[in-house]
């Protein structure tokens, strides 16, 4: 598994660029930009692909224009997602709708994590990735989310059997993964 999206990894990204490394910056930006496709796609189901991105890049915007205000003693990533959870809260409210109430609660649960367990939940997302489509939310719903697979199984329109079979053959891959990895 890499580690280039690792707390520490970012955060020497960031600080090399707080210091003028122009090249480091990119990367921080590079790595970010995943890091935030993946986020708001899990909170922004319905959106088009044209309102990620520009969520995506007002996000990476605001990064840029606050980081003179990032305390290098912190950690990053917190900081970093409390301006992401922001935007985000902001995209809601500028549509309306019932979505921004339920954002800013989850929000608000999600900011009294610890930081280990924001960078486990990174970890989980990133080893997720490397799933198929089909596999990554099968797993997410049943697993994850501790949805039944019997409901599962209804709102994918599969068995409850490929449900099943979809999950045991995805965690088996994740499995054999994190063995190759360590």
């Amino acid at each position: 598994m890499t580690t280039a999206h690792s707390e520490e990894a970012l955060k020497a990204l960031m600080l090399l660029s707080l210091d003028g490394d122009e090249a480091a910056y990119r990367r921080l930006l590079a790595a970010l930009r995943l890091l935030l496709v993946g986020y708001y796609s899990r909170r922004m189901a319905a959106a088009t692909k044209a309102d990620m991105e520009d969520l995506v890049q007002e996000t990476l915007l605001a990064l840029h224009s606050r980081r003179s205000t990032y305390d290098r003693k912190r950690p990053f990533t917190a900081w970093f997602f409390s301006i992401a959870r922001y935007k985000l809260i902001d995209h809601h409210r500028g549509r309306g709708g019932r979505r921004l109430a339920e954002t800013e609660l989850g929000e608000e649960i999600e900011s009294n994590f610890s930081e280990d367990a924001l960078t486990a939940r990174m970890d989980v997302e990133r080893l997720l990735h490397d799933l198929s489509p089909r596999q990554r939310e099968l797993v997410r719903q049943v697993k994850l989310e501790g949805q039944s697979v019997a409901d599962t199984a209804s709102r994918t329109g599969q068995s409850e059997s490929a449900v099943k079979v979809g999950i045991h053959r995805a965690l088996k891959a994740l499995a054999e993964r994190l063995r190759g990895a360590s």
